[in-house]
């Protein structure tokens, strides 16, 4: 089994013989604890749940720390599932895992929330021009104009690219490349950037295969 939770630590830099700088994104990844495992028989599909970061036991509820104790683990603050296709499942109710799953040079995707900005406009949601300041529009230059249509229907469409809320949404970043494994500190660093604030929990899974285009 190949995932792991971790919590976003910040960005850095590494170098390499040659004096080439790379830009990577360091990960917490775990310790994480293997919390329930979810067969098809019983839960209709196939999934293994992940616990991370340990808490004070006031800080959960009753029936979570019920369901921790179950396999006499520690209160554990966030719980994920992570999907198993094949249906083998290769580790046991109560197992560790930490970072060494990974090896340096692997692919993966990391998955977070990404930073809010709260309501914006137009020209920042979604890269608009901005209006010319001529002919007495001096005060409607980033404002998106008319959207509403002319006749017929006579409403705006749902879905239709206008000022709101922006940012924190579950972003994906793609085949990220692991440049530093550290089991002992529980380390991972990936080349790139990641999405979330730092402290943000993100989880790490290895890379979907890519699908190439025919051109």
């Amino acid at each position: 089994m190949k995932g792991i939770i971790g919590k976003k630590v910040g960005m850095t830099q590494i170098f390499d013989e040659k004096g080439n700088v790379t830009p990577v994104t360091v990960i917490q990844a775990g310790p994480c604890f293997v919390t329930q495992i979810r067969n098809a028989d019983r839960d209709g599909y196939v999934a293994i749940q992940l616990g991370f970061n340990e808490t004070k036991p006031q800080r959960l509820t009753g029936g979570q720390l019920g369901h921790l104790r179950r396999n006499s683990l520690p209160a554990l603050r966030h719980l994920r599932e992570f999907r198993i296709k094949n249906g083998e499942v290769d580790v046991t109710e109560g197992q560790q895992i930490k970072c060494d799953v990974f090896t340096i040079g692997e692919r993966v995707d990391v998955i977070g929330t990404s930073k809010g900005r709260g309501f914006q406009g137009g020209i920042k949601r979604h890269h608009f021009n901005r209006q010319p300041k001529t002919h007495g529009s001096s005060d409607r230059v980033r404002a998106p104009g008319s959207v509403g249509s002319n006749t017929n229907p006579g409403h705006t469409f749902k879905g239709k690219r206008l000022p709101g809320h922006m940012g924190d949404e579950r972003v994906t970043t793609e085949n990220l490349e692991v440049v530093v494994v550290d089991p002992e500190r529980n380390l991972l660093a990936v080349k790139g950037s990641v999405p979330g604030h730092n402290g943000g929990i993100v989880l790490v899974k290895p890379a979907r295969p890519r699908r190439r285009h025919k051109n």
